[in-house]
């Protein structure tokens, strides 16, 4: 049954606000990566990156429940840190640098615990802001 005139369905509304809410995670870290500095800037970045990866998921998969898109975007952030240790996405960032925005170019363990704290804060957030979408439905 489609939605009432003049009302999005639930799905498009919350793509729609996961898409918002990608663009600022994307330009947060874009600002922290080009004018923060030392480690707090780093996992600060580390953080943003997981959850713009968990907003990905979502906008991708919608219905999906929160804990498995922050379970899913958690376990692929880890398996990218891992691929850093293969040396490629570093000689891959020699040839074109976004490369290194997208994988990284070196393992640290610091940014396991980062991404956990992006994922998690993520599927919190995302959690939160439904909640409140369906109360005012």
């Amino acid at each position: 049954m489609p939605p009432p005139a003049g009302r999005d369905s639930p799905v498009r509304a919350r793509r729609r606000g996961l898409l918002v809410g990608a663009a600022l995670v994307v330009a947060a870290g874009l600002v922290t990566h080009f004018v923060g500095s030392g480690p707090i800037a780093d996992l600060a970045g580390d953080a943003l990156y997981a959850a713009m990866i968990y907003l990905f998921i979502a906008i991708a998969f919608p219905r999906a429940a929160f804990w498995v898109v922050g379970v899913t975007a958690l376990t692929l952030c880890t398996l990218i840190e891992c691929f850093q240790l293969t040396g490629l996405p570093g000689l891959w960032a020699e040839s074109f640098w976004p490369v290194r925005l997208v994988l990284g170019i070196g393992f640290d363990a610091r940014d396991l615990a980062a991404y956990a704290v992006g994922a998690g804060v993520a599927t919190l957030v995302d959690v939160a802001v439904s909640r409140r979408r369906r109360a005012r439905a």
